[in-house]
């Protein structure tokens, strides 16, 4: 089964993207990188423009699922505000071509990845180097991390497959 998964690290200043495709058990990238926008602009410009390019992200990879990493509520409540409206326009985007969209708490991120959810920033860039047999660690950090991202759906995702497909088979 070939699967692709856009993984995203919500954030307005940076919002991290990665594109993973699983086939025959094999983990590839296939893009990486932040979105970025200048604190200057206008928080509804901000949040445009990354719709806008999560929207060419889709267009142009037509991933099979998206999947977003959860709020952390650690962070001020100003900055979790920001991030859940960020969450929110990568979840309208994918919604808007009825893509399916799936969110991850930083732990799961983490346990999936790195075997521990309290795994550090650097055990999981070493980590997603490893799986997707990158030459060098993922850069920046928000692209490492929605990398992650993508590889926790995505190694979950032929497994979330083959039950719904014995779920429907049972059901007949």
């Amino acid at each position: 089964m070939h699967v692709i998964v856009l993984g995203i690290d919500p954030g307005v200043a940076n919002t991290g993207y990665g594109v993973v495709a699983h086939d025959r058990g094999r983990l590839v990238a296939l893009d990486g990188g932040v979105i970025e926008t200048s604190a200057g602009l206008d928080p509804g410009a901000r949040l445009a423009r990354i719709h806008a390019r999560v929207s060419e992200l889709l267009d142009g990879y037509r991933p099979d699922a998206v999947a977003v990493e959860d709020l952390y509520f650690g962070a001020n409540a100003r900055s979790a505000f920001a991030v859940g409206q960020a969450r929110g326009v990568v979840i309208l985007a994918a919604g808007q071509r009825e893509i399916a969209c799936t969110s991850y708490t930083p732990q799961q991120i983490k346990s999936a990845v790195c075997g521990s959810g309290r795994a550090d920033k650097g055990q999981v860039q070493r980590m997603v180097q490893t799986l997707l047999a990158l030459p060098e660690l993922p850069r920046p950090d928000h692209a490492a991390d929605a990398l992650a991202v993508a590889i926790c759906h995505a190694n979950g995702a032929p497994m979330a497959a083959a039950l719904a497909r014995r779920a429907t088979a049972v059901a007949r």
